[in-house]
């Protein structure tokens, strides 16, 4: 398939540039994906449209403050980073950075701190391997930004409106912009209605922050994540699926995850999963802890996802080849162009739909 296939217009006036209050009074789009019906709802009503045993999967992690601005030692010119995810060590990270002439060798401080950092090896783009002179928590409390997408140029007031009420695994760079409508109030009503509540992590990364660039999408090359399922969570989700409960992913992060457990417990290669013969109608998930490299666009076998809770996404992006490849293409747009037309917020502040 090629890349423009999963291009829309979306004028500017759509980005959603702060989040509404209260979370769970953003607006609903359910979409189902058996006949392409659209209905409009207010997020909350989701708790009619979740049954009894179904089991609603929720990622925890939690965005830390990733954005760091420095100094170079020798010039002074201005450096920013963007942490990505650690490199084995709690000194080593993967980062984006911003400046002039920042290669291998070049030393960062941030003053008024002490921490100094280095470059140690260049890769693709302005990606870097930077190593600090000590672990970063105190540096993060003390200098960190939350970084926020680059389409969203309102300031946040309150930094946790960019993470979830359920958010407790930090290393994102990132938010799960689809849990952001859930409220604590709202999650006890699924709870007390019959709904299990499960949990995983997927630390969300570079790939969030890279367009897709090559014509043909099978050829793109998405960035590993890393991801965790319990093996306690596990049991939880492949019970009520057992018991003809559904699976609803919030969010694509969780979807990816529950994903790669259903494809590992197949014998599969996340990396890989498009050849695998399988002839089982769904795939009990298995526990895991690794990074994950799972790329879904139509054409995949969904195995154990069943219903997902989403925002609308950018044109072109892997998020929204996920997002057709489980409800179809054509259906996918023109739920968007609906959506446009009855004014829906887009993007990590925006909206929501449910996919059932």
């Amino acid at each position: 398939m090629k890349l423009s296939d999963f291009d829309y217009d979306l004028p500017p006036a759509f980005i959603a540039q702060s989040p509404v209050e209260p979370r769970d009074s953003s607006r609903l789009l359910v979409l189902n994906r058996e006949n392409g019906t659209v209905s409009h709802h207010i997020f909350r009503d989701i708790v009619s449209m979740i049954a009894p045993g179904d089991v609603l999967v929720l990622n925890t992690t939690r965005v830390i403050p990733a954005r760091l601005r420095g100094i170079k030692a020798k010039t002074g010119g201005a450096v920013e980073i963007l942490l990505l995810h650690h490199e084995g060590k709690p000194t080593h990270w993967r980062a984006l950075i911003g400046g002039k002439r920042i290669g291998a060798g070049t030393t960062v401080v941030f003053p008024p701190t002490s921490f100094t950092a280095t470059i140690v090896e260049e890769h693709e783009g302005a990606e870097r391997t930077i190593v600090f002179d000590r672990p970063v928590h105190e540096l993060l409390e003390t200098l960190g930004e939350t970084p926020l997408p680059p389409y969203i140029h309102t300031p946040l007031a309150d930094s946790e409106r960019y993470q979830t009420v359920y958010s407790r695994d930090e290393g994102s760079a990132a938010a799960p912009t689809a849990g952001l409508h859930f409220t604590g109030d709202l999650l006890l009503q699924l709870r007390d209605k019959g709904v299990h509540l499960a949990y995983c992590v997927l630390h969300i990364g570079l790939d969030t922050f890279q367009p897709v660039q090559v014509e043909h999408i099978e050829q793109h090359r998405i960035h590993s994540e890393r991801a965790l399922l319990t093996a306690e969570n596990a049991r939880i989700i492949n019970d009520a699926k057992l018991a003809g409960g559904r699976v609803i992913a919030v969010g694509t992060t969780t979807a990816r995850t529950l994903e790669t457990a259903a494809v590992l417990s197949a014998g599969g290669d996340p990396a890989n999963p498009y050849n695998m013969p399988d002839t089982c109608p769904w795939r009990p998930v298995i526990a895991f802890e690794r990074s994950t490299e799972l790329y879904i666009y139509p054409g995949y076998r969904w195995r154990v996802v069943d219903a997902l809770i989403t925002n609308f996404h950018l044109p072109r992006s892997t998020l929204l080849m996920l997002v057709s490849s489980f409800a179809g293409r054509e259906r996918v747009l023109a739920a968007y162009e609906e959506a446009k037309q009855h004014g829906y917020r887009f993007y990590s502040f925006g909206d929501a739909m449910f996919i059932c």
